[in-house]
């Protein structure tokens, strides 16, 4: 499937998840959702998307550190980099689940990845409240760029082949205000920004730190709602269900 994204006004057919979101749910619909990540601001997402109780979550498999350690070896962009961790997280828990053989239904397998890029360099969680205080600091006053990768794994043949549905990475820029030590202290204190790339979550007290932004807020947090509603549509229709 194309990483474009072509819609035709005048089509009477849905071009939106809306359209087919019936079909998604855990027990009696054609299609099974599962979310390969532990992450409460995905699921939060995926909820206000109307998909409350129509997923499952299951964290993926993936060795992500040493991903991560491979990547950092090789000259890749910081959005094909996040492209191919949400890829490797949706395929691990894909080939899990193969190895099971435990569903007879078209399931779906989201994997996504959030990095805050600034200064051509990729910022991912920190590390501890020193390596937070830094990643805070380098921010203040300026600009940088979220990439959030998306990647659907469908298990098709009665869930006995993978096949890659969509990937993409969506991309966004934020503008910190110029913050204060005391701000940045006070902030860390929260203890918010351990488990956040870039040291902040912008749906929650980090939301403060910033002056303005240009894209997808949903990107920053964590998924580009109106895409992957884009995408699991089509992928959807490409099943023929």
């Amino acid at each position: 499937m194309s990483d474009q994204d072509t819609t035709n006004p005048t089509s009477s057919k849905g071009t939106l998840l809306l359209s087919n979101m019936h079909k998604i749910g855990l027990e009696a619909s054609p299609v099974q959702l599962i979310l390969a990540s532990a992450s409460p601001r995905r699921r939060e997402i995926l909820d206000m998307m109307g998909l409350s109780g129509r997923y499952a979550v299951q964290p993926s498999p993936l060795d992500e550190t040493a991903l991560q350690i491979e990547l950092s070896q090789r000259q890749i962009k910081p959005n094909e980099y996040t492209r191919i961790l949400a890829e490797r997280k949706a395929a691990a828990l894909c080939d899990e689940l193969l190895n099971q053989q435990q569903n007879s239904r078209a399931t779906l397998i989201l994997g996504s990845d959030t990095i805050v890029e600034h200064g051509g360099s990729i910022l991912e969680k920190p590390s501890d409240t020193n390596d937070a205080y830094d990643m805070l600091m380098h921010l203040s006053g300026n600009w940088h760029v979220v990439h959030t990768g998306v990647a659907v794994y469908g298990l098709l043949d009665d869930c006995k082949e993978k096949k890659l549905m969509f990937s993409f990475t969506d991309t966004a820029k934020v503008k910190f205000a110029s913050l204060t030590r005391d701000d940045i202290k006070s902030y860390i204190e929260t203890n918010e920004p351990m488990d956040k790339a870039g040291s902040y979550g912008i749906q929650g007290i980090g939301g403060q730190l910033v002056e303005c932004m240009e894209g997808d807020f949903f990107t920053v947090m964590g998924l580009p709602m109106h895409r992957l509603s884009k995408h699991l549509n089509s992928a959807i229709v490409d099943l023929g269900l």
